[in-house]
């Protein structure tokens, strides 16, 4: 996908020198990182999408960025469950 954003030469200078980095990059990882934030993509999906070898590595990618996971309170219940069905463990 190619997206063009109208900036003019000097703010483009501008913030390639604060940022450090290609703006292409930083445009991709805010795209990505609020797609995962609202649940628009799923963990494996952004790891798909950054071309990562597995959800493992995306989990990476979120922690280096201080990204918290989409996990909550019904998601650790059902693991919960899992758990004591499948291996007899109460936590």
């Amino acid at each position: 996908m190619h997206v063009n954003i109208d900036l003019s030469g000097s703010e483009e200078a501008q913030l390639r020198k604060a940022l450090g980095v290609s703006l292409s990059e930083i445009v991709t990882d805010s795209l990505l990182i609020n797609s995962y934030r609202t649940g628009r993509v799923s963990l494996g999906q952004l790891a798909a999408a950054l071309k990562l070898p597995t959800s493992l590595a995306a989990l990476q990618w979120l922690a280096d960025r201080k990204i918290p996971l989409n996990y909550d309170l019904d998601e650790l219940e059902a693991d919960h469950r899992t758990i004591r069905e499948q291996l007899g463990v109460n936590l």
